[in-house]
């Protein structure tokens, strides 16, 4: 199994949060943060790593 502990996570302006992908690498998320952000939606988005031993 690939370890993806990279996670791109969208923000409502409520609050909610949805995982919109994960990815090996920082660098390949915050480009895929980015390109969701450059399309003007109000939404955040996140990277945020994802620590698989407190699973």
């Amino acid at each position: 199994m690939t370890d993806l502990p990279w996670v791109v996570v969208r923000q409502d302006d409520n609050g909610n949060r949805y995982r919109v992908g994960r990815y090996a690498t920082r660098e390949e998320a915050e480009r895929v943060s980015d390109m969701l952000d450059a399309r003007g939606h109000k939404q955040l988005y996140l990277v945020e790593r994802i620590d698989r031993q407190a699973s």
